[in-house]
């Protein structure tokens, strides 16, 4: 199975080695760090281990994912990934598993259903969490409990949803159009750690506020275009 593994960065130059060092090499086909502009050195740091760098100045999260998207080597399976290290690239095989065998679509890695250490989330991450994987049982009938940014889904799946979430309404979006239609959308047990330096959402009350709402109000909106606009169902093989 073609592999790609795609981490947006903005200024992770005390991280992106690590990262990139502990991603399970025999599994994964080509790594692509996306950049929005770091000034610390990242983009050096990342094509010295290996990774294809690419510079997208314009920012938001859900953009980079989608530029990284679009320029990833015909994969079969994308797997998207924070540059961190709060997460660990080590455990990307859990999330490969049940597409390799063909009981889902979607995988999301859960931090709060795995190990979630001390420190590796502010409480009020774990709240917001919470009540967006509650929101989408409620609405999608997904059985979800965490939103975590750690995700692998087919690539044919990526392009027939019609992504289109610039900010980080992005970690929702996928979720919500692939179970509207008929995708698998599954999750499995992932450790979380601390980060390694300031977290540009979580760190600060304004990035936590912005993605919040661009999370929540992206559940809602999309269950509500569906009702008015309802999509023809994907398939699920």
């Amino acid at each position: 199975m073609r592999v790609s593994v795609v981490i947006p960065t903005y200024n992770e130059a005390g991280s992106i080695a690590r990262v990139l060092d502990e991603i399970p090499g025999p599994l994964v086909t080509e790594v692509l760090v996306v950049d929005a502009g770091s000034t610390d050195g990242t983009r050096e740091i990342a094509a010295a281990h290996g990774a294809r760098v690419i510079v997208e100045p314009r920012r938001g999260y859900g953009r980079a994912c989608l530029t990284g998207l679009a320029a990833a080597d015909n994969p079969e399976t994308v797997v998207f990934l924070d540059g961190d290290y709060s997460d660990r690239p080590r455990e990307l095989g859990r999330l490969l598993d049940p597409i390799r065998e063909g009981r889902a679509d979607v995988v999301l890695g859960s931090r709060l259903a795995g190990g979630l250490a001390r420190g590796g989330m502010p409480r009020h991450a774990v709240l917001g969490n919470r009540l967006a994987a509650a929101l989408i049982r409620w609405l999608y009938g997904v059985s979800l409990t965490d939103l975590g940014p750690f995700r692998a889904a087919r690539y044919d799946v990526l392009r027939a949803v019609d992504l289109r979430e610039l900010t980080y309404g992005w970690a929702v979006e996928l979720v919500t159009r692939g179970a509207m239609q008929g995708y698998r959308v599954l999750e499995v047990p992932v450790s979380y750690h601390p980060r390694i330096g300031v977290s540009k959402i979580s760190g600060t009350l304004r990035g936590s506020i912005g993605a919040a709402w661009c999370i929540l109000a992206g559940i809602v909106k999309n269950r509500l275009h569906a009702e008015t606009d309802p999509a023809e169902p994907g398939p699920a093989t």
